[in-house]
């Protein structure tokens, strides 16, 4: 059965990323596609400091628990990632993530080209766009398959919870992780 990894960013287990994340889940289930949903919560993941020892051997030299993330992605079909959003950028740890996978894809067996899937911004105001544009950048440098939806995938939303009010963000997300699945399942 088709896989799709969703990572979530955000430091708080149930906030809104991760309850975002949960109706991308939803979706992509009722699609008949396995979902693996991990959550950077708990986690303290650095950032990249090009050693370059991850080429050839397949794996980070850092030992922070991303090389038991990059085992999940590197089989699916499928990466959804959800950053919040702070002081106008996507989330620090998601990034250091997506640059880490990517060092590791890139210098290896490139694991990342062909994987269909996207990036979801969510905020309380500010930064959302610039997040997003960020978070894409890695999807496209990595040979990704990025499918559209009826807007960009933004959510507004402070407090937890609030992310699920926003209804044209949700039905936006809900729409892009249903064509994350639809074209996983044209293209195997």
């Amino acid at each position: 059965m088709a896989k799709v990894v969703l990572i979530s960013g955000s430091p708080r287990k149930n906030g809104n990323t991760m309850q975002v994340l949960g109706v991308c889940k939803e979706e992509v289930e009722k699609a008949g596609l396995e979902v693996d949903l991990i959550s950077l919560h708990d986690k303290s993941i650095r950032s990249c400091i090009a050693c370059y020892k991850c080429v050839g051997s397949g794996k980070c030299s850092l030992d922070d628990g991303l090389n038991e993330i990059i085992a999940k992605v590197r089989p699916a079909e499928g990466l959804i990632v959800a950053a919040p959003v702070y002081f106008g950028t996507a989330r620090g740890d998601l990034m250091s993530a997506l640059q880490r996978i990517g060092m590791v894809s890139y210098n290896n067996d490139k694991f990342l080209s062909w994987k269909v899937g996207g990036p979801v911004a969510v905020a309380r105001r500010g930064g959302v766009s610039s997040s997003y544009q960020e978070m894409l950048m890695f999807f496209f440098i990595n040979e990704m398959i990025v499918p559209g939806s009826t807007y960009w995938n933004i959510i507004f939303g402070k407090q937890p919870g609030e992310a699920l009010n926003d209804a044209e963000g949700i039905n936006t997300v809900r729409r892009f992780a249903q064509n994350v699945a639809v074209l996983i399942k044209k293209l195997n």
